[in-house]
């Protein structure tokens, strides 16, 4: 291979582990997230019980939610990174696409959601959207 074929490859992988943090490290905490708001329940409720600083102090307490907030934190600044290196006309769409991929993905398996096959059809179309981006 040559030289030029093997930086065409390195930066291949390079955008494609770039792209992979974003979409798994976003997705990771929305699904943190979700989960920690579900096992909480309503916080009408808990605000009617406990007041404004009952329902805030049941959030930032809870460790599925923190954690979600870390990782979406995480996404935010491999966003950056990536915005960095790449051209935002790649990146904005296909970190966005993805994620409603793999938020489908977990929202079926990891949080037992009912998903209809208007969204698995949605989330199929995205992906091939998302290969014309790159092709």
């Amino acid at each position: 291979m040559t030289l030029a074929g093997e930086l065409l490859q390195a930066s291949f992988w390079k955008a494609a582990a770039m792209m992979a943090t974003i979409v798994i490290t976003s997705s990771t905490g929305e699904v943190l997230t979700a989960a920690a708001m579900k096992s909480m329940g309503d916080l009408d409720d808990i605000r009617a019980r406990s007041g404004l600083v009952g329902a805030i102090k049941a959030v930032v307490t809870s460790p599925l939610f923190m954690g979600g907030i870390f990782f979406m934190a995480v996404a935010f600044f491999s966003l950056l990174f990536a915005l960095n290196h790449m051209n935002l006309s790649l990146v904005g769409p296909a970190a966005a696409s993805l994620t409603l991929v793999t938020n489908t993905v977990a929202a079926k398996f990891f949080l037992h959601e009912k998903v209809d096959q208007r969204r698995w059809t949605a989330a199929a179309l995205v992906c091939v959207g998302v290969y014309f981006l790159a092709h």
